[in-house]
């Protein structure tokens, strides 16, 4: 998938109401997704976490062919910031 189709996947996840702290997907150089609430957006702005993860185990993290908590334990996904914020995200994912 596409940053755009990513992107647009993450605002379908969200539509009905995020969560309410502030969260970026951070794909390297492919780019990164700002969620805040049911806003996403591309901008690379700080946020309370940070998920850094490839576009490709997004796209599967979305699909919902990859467990959050065993691509964490496995390293396809590092984590900077508020660890509880990470955790919110299994209701949107």
């Amino acid at each position: 998938m596409t940053m755009d189709e990513l992107t647009k996947a993450v605002r379908g996840k969200v539509a009905g109401g995020g969560i309410s702290d502030s969260v970026k997907f951070d794909c390297g150089d492919a780019g990164v997704i700002y969620v805040e609430g049911s806003n996403v957006s591309n901008e690379d702005k700080d946020a309370d976490c940070t998920i850094s993860i490839s576009q490709e185990n997004l796209a599967d993290l979305l699909a919902g062919e990859l467990n959050p908590t065993t691509a964490f334990m496995t390293g396809k996904i590092k984590v900077a910031g508020d660890m509880g914020v990470a955790m919110k995200l299994g209701s949107i994912v």
